[in-house]
């Protein structure tokens, strides 16, 4: 079994070991999985995963000396939340997207650290300030989550989006028919916003709501 390290910096994790097209980023403090012996003595990339969603990537060797990484005493441990210990967390995962959008930010593929984020970085950062840890990618939190209707959406559930079935972004539902998310420079906003969750809005809020797929609702943590 390989050993565990908690970052002392935030760290990218990038999705080849050309360390190129940022993957995932890890925040300080998080724990990761090393897939080497002995990561200080790698030429150019390690390797890793990080143990709250199973994540995996690569980071530069420089990223890892000891005064940016420590071995863990105690390994990474799961918080095992139901349904009803979720529901009143929701109120500080919306304050977090609320003031996430108040910072300067754009869009950041790959980014779950603050200021810039990406779709489901959002999501996943915004949960995990409120100790509840949601798979990284959209489309793994679209299948993680319990489906809901329209008629029963409550705030705190994700509205998500894409075209054939194929989850490619996510939100936050803020309840009175809007939700906020973080959408690219191409075909969104360029960072976090707040949109209408009906054909109505400039083109960019219309042409996302024409891609709404369904709703989930958070019932676990990782």
């Amino acid at each position: 079994m390989q050993s565990q390290y908690r970052s002392r910096i935030n760290l990218n994790i990038y999705d080849s070991p050309e360390c190129k097209s940022l993957a995932t980023q890890a925040q300080a403090g998080r724990y990761l999985r090393m897939l080497s012996e002995d990561p200080s003595q790698q030429d150019s990339a390690v390797e890793v995963v990080c143990c709250e969603d199973n994540y995996g990537g690569w980071v530069r060797s420089g990223n890892l000396h000891l005064e940016q990484l420590e071995l863990a005493e105690q390994p990474y441990q799961a918080l095992t939340l139901t349904r009803s210990e979720i529901t009143p967390r929701l109120l500080q995962v919306i304050e977090f997207t609320q003031q996430a959008k108040l910072q300067p930010n754009e869009y950041l593929w790959g980014g779950t650290v603050a200021p810039n984020y990406d779709c489901s970085g959002l999501m996943q950062a915004a949960f995990a300030a409120a100790g509840i840890w949601l798979p990284r990618d959209a489309y793994q939190q679209y299948d993680f989550t319990e489906r809901v209707n329209l008629e029963s959406l409550q705030s705190g559930d994700l509205v998500f989006f894409g075209m054939s079935q194929k989850i490619d972004h996510v939100g936050l539902y803020l309840g009175r028919d809007q939700y906020i998310h973080s959408s690219g420079l191409t075909a969104g906003r360029n960072g976090i916003a707040i949109d209408l969750l009906k054909d109505e809005g400039d083109a960019i809020g219309r042409s996302i709501y024409q891609r709404l797929q369904g709703f989930g609702r958070v019932m676990r943590s990782l």
